[in-house]
Formats: C-alpha cells, sequence, structure tokens
C-alpha cells in the first residue's frame, strides 16, 4: 500500500501540471472503488480551477474553487498527469481533462482507492478529522511521543501505525524507524524512556524524509506520478529481509507478525 513518502512523492509529481488549471470536463470510465464514484462529480467539478494541491496523512487534496477532491491511492492505485491523446490503460478509472491539454488519470487495478468530493472543510470530513498529527510536522518530536506512550501498553510498533496517535508512518516505515532507532517493536510503549522517544521522532523523520527524496519504496505496484518506481527499497534495512544478514552486524533479520502485519529487526541491532 502506499504510504506517506509514495503519497507525497505522487503530490510533488502531479502538483505542477494541475496548480492553476482550469477542469474542462471529468469522464469516469470505471465507478467501481472502495466507495463508487457518485454520478453528479463530473457536473460539480467541470468549470472549476485547481488552486493546490496538498496532502494529509496518505490523502491528496485537489483544493478547488468551489471545493476539495479528496484522493486516496488505495493498496494499488496512482495518479499520473498526461497529454489527453495517451490510450487508456487498464483500470484506469477516471479522469480530469485540463485547459492545458493535459489529463489527470487514476488508475487502480484493486479498487480499494476513494474518489471524494466536500464542499465542506475537509479538516472535518470523517476521513480526515480525527487524523492525529504528522511525523514531519514541527510538533512531532520527543515530547509528543513520550506523552502519547505514557499509559499505553501496546507495543511501540502498533502504536506507531495508530493514525489517531500518528498519522502517515506506514508499516515499511514504522520497522525501518525502530532499527534506526535501536528499540525493539515488542517493547511496550510505556517503558520507553525520554531519550529513546526523541531517538524513535528523529528516526522516523529522517526515514520518511530520505524516503520521499528517491520517490518512495516499490514491493510491488506502486509507481510514481511519472510511472517510476520508487528507489527506497534498496536503502531497506530490516523490512522483507528475513533471514537475510543485518546491514550492520550480519545478524540474521528476524520477522514477526503484529496486528495481522509482518515486522522485520535485528535481535542484535535492537536489543
Amino acid at each position: 500500500m502506499p504510504e506517506l513518502p509514495e503519497v507525497e512523492t505522487t503530490r510533488r509529481g502531479i502538483e505542477p501540471g494541475l496548480r492553476g488549471q482550469r477542469i474542462r470536463a471529468v469522464h469516469v470510465h470505471d465507478r467501481r472503488l472502495r466507495w463508487p464514484v457518485t454520478p453528479g462529480l463530473a457536473a460539480a467539478l467541470r468549470g472549476q480551477r485547481v488552486r493546490a494541491v496538498q496532502r494529509r496523512a496518505k490523502y491528496l487534496l485537489l483544493r478547488l474553487e468551489r471545493g476539495t477532491l479528496i484522493l486516496h491511492l488505495g493498496m494499488s492505485g496512482n495518479l499520473r498527469v498526461l497529454p489527453r491523446a495517451s490510450p487508456l490503460l487498464k483500470h484506469d478509472h477516471l479522469e480530469l481533462q485540463l485547459d492545458s491539454g493535459l489529463v489527470l488519470r487514476l488508475n487502480d487495478p484493486r479498487r480499494f482507492g476513494s474518489c471524494l468530493y466536500t464542499t465542506d472543510d475537509p479538516a472535518r470530513h470523517p476521513l480526515l478529522r480525527d487524523l492525529a498529527p504528522e511525523p514531519l510536522e514541527p510538533g512531532f518530536d520527543g515530547a509528543y511521543l513520550q506523552r502519547i506512550t505514557r499509559q499505553r501498553r501496546v507495543a511501540i510498533k502498533l502504536l506507531l501505525l495508530n493514525g489517531r496517535l500518528v498519522t502517515g508512518v506506514g508499516n515499511i516505515y514504522a520497522s525501518e524507524a525502530l532499527f534506526r532507532a535501536r528499540i525493539r517493536p515488542r517493547r511496550a510503549a510505556r517503558s520507553l524512556t525520554a531519550g529513546e522517544c526523541a531517538r524513535l521522532t528523529t528516526a522516523i523523520r529522517r526515514v520518511l524524509g530520505a524516503a520521499i527524496r528517491v520517490g518512495g519504496t516499490t514491493l510491488r505496484d506502486y509507481v510514481g506520478a511519472d510511472g517510476k518506481a520508487g528507489y527506497f527499497r534498496q536503502r531497506l534495512y530490516v523490512y522483507e529481509r528475513a533471514g537475510l544478514p543485518c546491514r550492520r552486524c550480519r545478524t540474521p533479520i528476524r520477522q514477526i507478525t503484529q496486528g495481522q502485519r509482518s515486522t522485520y529487526y535485528c535481535p542484535r541491532c535492537q536489543a
């Protein structure tokens, strides 16, 4: 599933082709997404200008003149800005035709993505209103992490995936950040010291920042707005490396299951 770095990479990729452009037409080729595309979407968007392309957690927000289009890439979706004459691909669900002659196309083979329109404040939308602070914002620091962990016995890895406490870290980057912070994923969240909380928030920010710089991580389906795979996979220390030697100490990486998701760690480096 595309996580924060992949969504931010997509945002940066599509923004130059969208910002300031007017939507000339909307074509829905297949309404079947996580929630069916509403029949009135085309009429609602037609003629509006794109004022900004923003991101909140794993959601992309196209801020228009009279509302906001909220997009989610689901497990396998991608957005591409292309010349209008570009041939349609299988699983191209919808496209926005722009005055410039370009189109924005949403492709989603597994149909877990979404495309929703609201004329209200998007921050109050049910999908966004309960989201926690983002790890790349100034307020996400060691003091914040220590505050939210004090009364929680849950494993620190699972806490990092709780979108009501920390937004957008995702499974891949939680494992990678815990490795860099030298913290075991099964540690009780409340057992972390102030120093460990500071070390972990720094690791999270650095891992996400590094992933964004190289276009995110491609494990299976993800490609960016330019159609290219993300290259952070080459820099992974533990994720999907079970049985392989740790890049630091050569101890075999271990794999466990937490919350029905795979977790990877080094038993020596993360003592």
